[in-house]
């Protein structure tokens, strides 16, 4: 499907429901306790994330648009760091503040990326003010046109029928992320999002796809609800209207946490139907956002840049030839990816199959490829006046080409040694007959944990060669 990136910043979006804070404690498992049989997580890093309503809000600010959150939190520290986590991403907080309750934490015990356990703190169903929840959600209609109600079972959305009527009568549209078996309490509302499981928790079991859609169906007629959005994991999501069948594959490559895969598919749903997209482009862009966000450990957000990267594949605007600055960024975002990042430099004057062959070998070593390329005077400086043949931007071009390569960065000093310790990449790969301790740079990149790889060069070619047969052959 051709869909342009569109301009989310005109979206206007409320979000209402459970709030809930996500703590992860997170380390290393490298034995078993001798008071228990259970492993002992010797705790590196603690780290606190928006989860439930929160984390549908945050999606929605990470893409461009302006978002509204609502939402019941206690008058305790989690209430206080889930609105100033919140805050400091654009979203407009206008919250219930309960003395009576708590607010609602999960805690994760993280080790190698894997939860060992969840812990979670929460007084349900939540006691608030009711009639104070709605008359803010009424207030915040003049200025929104979608409102999506973000149900995590914990009694902020008890009343959740009342508000969709109040907005269907303010003319917004209505988007549920649903919980439990009673689908009657979202009746009239525009689009539902449940999976797969929570689906047939409510109509039965189905053994084929026309039974899921015949089933669906039958549930859009007796809820008067137009539309159903259903994610299937691994097969992916399917669109089921009253006339029409959408389909899509699952665009996931690696499935490390599905934990807030949801928020981030009704998020950017919301973000479509506030812009008045096409229904069939706002799954695909669902679709996207939910594939990236699962490759993610924890509850996660879609930016516009991780979102472009998708639509337009890995050699998009961010790839190529970039500057230092950017490359700092992309590096970044690569590592908060848990992609392998290798690094090389060279002049690569005129680029011959050893050079090929050297960057291909590079590459298998991890996920991403920079190549560090002298600049002209650096080149003359090693080489010669008579040095480089190609310039600086001509070299860089051609290796900006290649599709082993993803980044190709200009250096100015005699070695990257400087570049290297400022961007430590997880890997620095040489060529030619060094010893790991001899290659520049390595020994920053080694202290923050990477290595550094020796690879032969192929025998019988290089640029001095080609210039010489060059010559001769004049």
């Amino acid at each position: 499907m051709l869909v342009k990136m569109p301009e989310f910043s005109s979206a206007r979006i409320i979000v209402i429901g459970d709030v809930m804070l996500d703590r992860y404690w997170s380390g290393q498992a490298l034995r078993i306790s001798p008071e228990a049989p259970v492993p002992v997580v010797k705790v590196k890093a603690v780290e606190d994330r928006v989860g439930g309503a929160g984390n549908v809000a945050l999606n929605i600010a990470k893409l461009g648009g302006k978002v509204t959150l609502l939402g019941v939190v206690g008058d305790d520290a989690e209430g206080e760091i889930l609105k100033q986590l919140l805050e400091e991403q654009g979203v407009i907080c206008d919250f219930v503040v309960e003395k009576s309750t708590r607010s609602v934490c999960k805690l994760r015990v993280m080790a190698q990326h894997q939860q060992l356990i969840r812990m979670d703190f929460e007084d349900t169903p939540i006691k608030f003010d009711r009639k104070s929840l709605e008359k803010s959600l009424v207030s915040h209609f003049p200025e929104n046109n979608v409102v999506v109600f973000s149900d995590y079972g914990k009694g902020t959305l008890a009343d959740v029928s009342n508000y969709i009527d109040e907005a269907k009568r303010a003319g917004i549209k209505v988007l549920v992320d649903p919980k439990g078996t009673d689908y009657q309490r979202y009746a009239k509302a525009d689009l539902i999002t449940p999976n797969q499981v929570e689906l047939q928790a409510v109509v039965g079991a189905c053994i084929s796809d026309q039974e899921l859609i015949e089933k669906g169906r039958t549930l859009l007629v007796q809820c008067q609800i137009p539309s159903l959005l259903l994610t299937r994991g691994e097969a992916g999501m399917m669109l089921v209207e009253k006339d029409s069948v959408h389909s899509l594959p699952a665009q996931a490559k690696d499935v490390f946490d599905v934990t807030g895969a949801g928020d981030t598919v009704i998020a950017v749903m919301a973000l479509g139907v506030s812009l008045e997209l096409p229904s069939c482009e706002a799954m695909y862009l669902a679709n996207l956002a939910g594939g990236i966000v699962v490759g993610k450990v924890g509850t996660s957000t879609v930016s516009q840049q991780d979102l472009n990267q998708a639509m337009h594949g890995d050699r998009d605007s961010q790839y190529g030839i970039v500057s230092e600055a950017e490359l700092s960024k992309v590096f970044a975002r690569a590592k908060a990816h848990d992609e392998k990042i290798v690094m090389t430099n060279g002049c690569f004057d005129l680029l011959h199959v050893g050079h090929v062959t050297y960057l291909e070998q590079a590459k298998a070593l991890g996920d991403r490829l920079c190549v560090a390329v002298n600049s002209d005077e650096s080149v003359k400086r090693l080489k010669g006046e008579l040095r480089p043949i190609n310039g600086v931007q001509e070299r860089m071009a051609v290796l900006a080409a290649l599709a082993c390569v993803d980044w190709v960065v200009e250096f100015t000093e005699e070695t990257p040694e400087r570049l290297y310790c400022n961007l430590l990449p997880d890997i620095i790969v040489k060529g030619g007959d060094y010893r790991s301790d001899q290659v520049v740079g390595g020994d920053c990149v080694i202290k923050a944990g990477g290595e550094v790889k020796i690879l032969q060069f192929v025998d019988g070619q290089s640029t001095t060669s080609m210039i010489n047969k060059a010559r001769q052959a004049e």
